[in-house]
């Protein structure tokens, strides 16, 4: 069991990811889908949470280790509903530069899913953006 909530992970997470914008990009993007960090088994295995050696005072700071996590859902090793494993890949894909079907990976979002995922593809590139689909 993990000794964090969902929004206490939220904050681990952004803590290391401040200031970088892939990498806010994807926290984002995982928060903002609101699946993976309510899940325990996702959680236990595929996020890191360490005391950063950076800042005084021994802080908390988490990580997903993003690509063990796509290799788990592409192998099966990792079950998922609905848009989760989409999610997970694009987010991987920003995160670690892996290969991501777009077709694949796109195609079976809804449509707060793919705002979600059109936003952070605009933010990763530098740009802001009020995403609306219908």
């Amino acid at each position: 069991m993990t000794p964090h909530t969902g929004a206490e992970l939220a904050e681990l997470l952004r803590r290391p990811a401040s200031g970088l914008l892939s990498t806010e990009t994807v926290v984002d993007l995982l928060i903002g889908h609101e699946a993976w960090l309510a899940r325990e088994d996702f959680v236990c295995r595929y996020v890191e949470v360490e005391t950063d050696s950076f800042h005084a005072g021994g802080r908390l700071v988490a990580f997903v280790r993003w690509r063990v996590a796509a290799g788990a859902v592409k192998a099966g090793r990792l079950a998922y509903m609905g848009s989760e494993a989409a999610m997970l890949r694009i987010a991987a894909g920003i995160a670690a530069a892996i290969t991501v079907d777009r077709r694949e990976a796109l195609g079976g979002l809804d449509a707060s899913s793919l705002g979600l995922v059109l936003k952070a593809l605009a933010r990763d590139n530098g740009r802001s953006a009020e995403v609306v689909v219908r």
